[in-house]
């Protein structure tokens, strides 16, 4: 380039950028035709698809540089450039800024998504429209960054150079293992094993069914609380999220603290319980572990918890227990749940009249929901980190994921059977009936949230979108006595999963909960640690006092199956 020329010359920027996108695509051609052994066979290279694509893309950029001019090149801010947003990762390399090349395509791309998100912004039309038009135009604008697309990502280039192609080879393998197993993988699966290093605090499944397995954990204090605990995770995933592994577990720490530990495993859906209903869920679940843990424990009434879908599984069946004038949960704690389902989030746009009728009209009478398919909905909600991030690693670089358990739990789905999927979209995303006195009948009872009047302890997540924090709060509204409601700092999981030992994030409380959501937040106080020293202390203020810890497991009733984590939780989805 002309060392004469003004930096901000447009001509001098051009010829900048020929050059350096010439040579891009050069390098890209020459490291594609290595991996395919076409280095030196010049007559095949010219009619390889992989390097024929790279070359119509070259072609197709050229022709765009072609109308560039000052007023351009300065409308799309070369001389004040647009930053990608706080936390997105995609240009972290200096080739994004050093290069013209790379310059203009990260800069072309951010203002072309700005002016899609701000048309959108504009649209004339009602409220949730815009949010769908927002939430589709964001997808498209994740799918066509740069980023994602091998010759027009430096670090992907430099990568095959480096490599001599090896990293485009094992891109390739990574895509078709991935191909043979529907999903994209997120994590090095080879690290982990449930029952492992994974659901590994001690105990012993006492009961089963169909579609639950029930746990009760191995005290580890002389003395236990009189009252036990009954944890209801979500179904539609696996329940160990709540026992990760020793320090990083929610159960270890419930069990420590002196608590009766008992939790449901739920069965991933397979042909023989595809027919299983929304009341099958709450008869085989909730209903029928209360009353074996209630047997166990020799007690009237059990702490019960729920998270997230579990929650609203929980929500129902209490309901069902209060139609009936049977007075058996001593205290509701519900994490991250929804029970009024007014703001959903993005996940209810997602969950529409044509979804909901589709699905019934497939499945509704019996048949599965893959996990995968929840897997990859739940994934575009936030594309960049859980879909294309993995994309550019795995397939482009060649990489091997990270050893992470949180993500090896996201990935091991779970399915449901079509009925209970269909009922529970229609009543709570579709009409938002369960908040509703009278709305829905469930196991025979007509359903009033109101008649439930159990100490009620809800946690939030501030940055949730799964569960919005505002509509959790709602809940408080809804059913329960002297609710208590504590909102905990980061996302869905990160949220929940927070061990005091590691000291970090935060959590607000307000004892008052009188007002509205950001009312309840402004004078909220703001704690740092966890939450679950809070929510520890708050059961056992309800609680009876203490027993000696049981010897065994189980009662003459309710023998030992196996060893915890049991078969259900071990079973793949796909």
């Amino acid at each position: 380039m002309n060392s004469t020329r003004s930096p901000h010359d447009p001509s001098a920027y051009l010829e900048g950028l020929m050059q350096a996108g010439q040579q891009s695509f050069k390098q890209f051609d020459d490291a594609m035709a290595a991996a395919m052994g076409l280095a030196d066979k010049p007559n095949e290279r010219e009619v390889s698809p992989f390097v024929a694509a790279a070359n119509l893309q070259r072609d197709a950029i050229l022709q765009v540089w072609k109308f560039w001019n000052t007023t351009l090149v300065k409308a799309l801010g070369i001389e004040e450039k647009v930053q990608p947003g706080k936390g997105d990762r995609r240009f972290k390399d200096d080739a994004w800024a050093a290069s013209p090349y790379y310059d203009l395509l990260k800069q072309s791309y951010l203002v072309g998504s700005k002016q899609l998100t701000d048309l959108v912004e504009q649209a004339q039309v009602d409220d949730r429209t815009r949010l769908q038009l927002k939430f589709y135009a964001r997808q498209f604008i994740d799918a066509m960054s740069p980023s994602n697309f091998p010759a027009t990502n430096p670090e992907v280039i430099r990568t095959a150079i480096q490599t001599r192609s090896a990293s485009l080879a094992a891109g390739m393998q990574n895509l078709i293992e991935d191909i043979q197993k529907g999903r994209i993988t997120r994590v090095d699966e080879s690290k982990f094993e449930v029952g492992g290093n994974l659901a590994n605090t001690p105990g012993s499944v006492i009961y089963e069914n169909e579609l639950i397995q029930l746990i009760q954990y191995t005290p580890v204090t002389a003395e236990v609380e009189k009252t036990p605990l009954l944890i209801v995770p979500p179904c539609i995933n696996k329940f160990y999220l709540l026992d990760l592994g020793k320090g990083n577990s929610f159960v270890e720490y419930a069990v420590a603290r002196g608590h009766q530990v008992f939790l449901i495993s739920w069965r991933s859906a397979v042909p023989e319980i595809g027919h299983l209903t929304w009341n099958d869920y709450l008869k085989l679940g909730p209903l029928k572990a209360i009353d074996i843990v209630r047997e166990i424990a020799g007690v009237e009434k059990v702490h019960a918890l729920g998270f997230c879908v579990g929650g609203t599984i929980l929500s129902c069946a209490a309901g069902v227990l209060a139609a009936r004038g049977e007075d058996r949960l001593s205290t509701i704690t519900l994490l991250t749940t929804m029970v009024d389902f007014s703001d959903t989030g993005e996940i209810g746009l997602l969950i529409d009249q044509g979804h909901v009728v589709l699905r019934e009209a497939t499945i509704g009478n019996g048949g599965i929901l893959p996990g995968k398919e929840l897997a990859f909905t739940f994934g575009t909600l936030r594309a960049n980190d859980l879909i294309w991030r993995y994309v550019v690693d795995s397939y482009l670089k060649g990489a091997t994921p990270d050893a992470f358990d949180l993500l090896y739990w996201d990935s091991d789905g779970v399915s449901l059977p079509g009925p209970m999927y269909c009922w529970y979209t229609r009543n709570t995303y579709l009409e938002n009936k369960i908040r509703e006195p009278g709305k829905t009948t469930q196991c025979g009872e007509d359903i009033d949230l109101s008649r439930i009047k159990a100490p009620l302890y809800l946690l939030a997540s501030r940055e949730d979108h799964i569960v919005p924090w505002r509509s959790a709060y709602l809940t408080k509204n809804l059913m329960g006595a002297e609710p208590r409601f504590v909102l905990a700092a980061s996302g869905h999981v990160a949220g929940v999963i927070n061990p005091p030992a590691k000291n970090r994030r935060s959590h607000w409380l307000n004892d008052d909960v009188s007002g509205d959501a950001d009312v309840w937040l402004e004078a909220a106080v703001e704690h740092p640690g966890s939450w679950w020293g809070d929510w520890d202390a708050w059961l056992k203020r309800h609680s009876t006092g203490k027993v000696a810890a049981p010897v065994q497991p189980g009662n003459e009733n309710f023998r030992v199956v196996e060893p915890a984590p049991g078969r259900y939780v071990k079973q793949k989805s796909d």
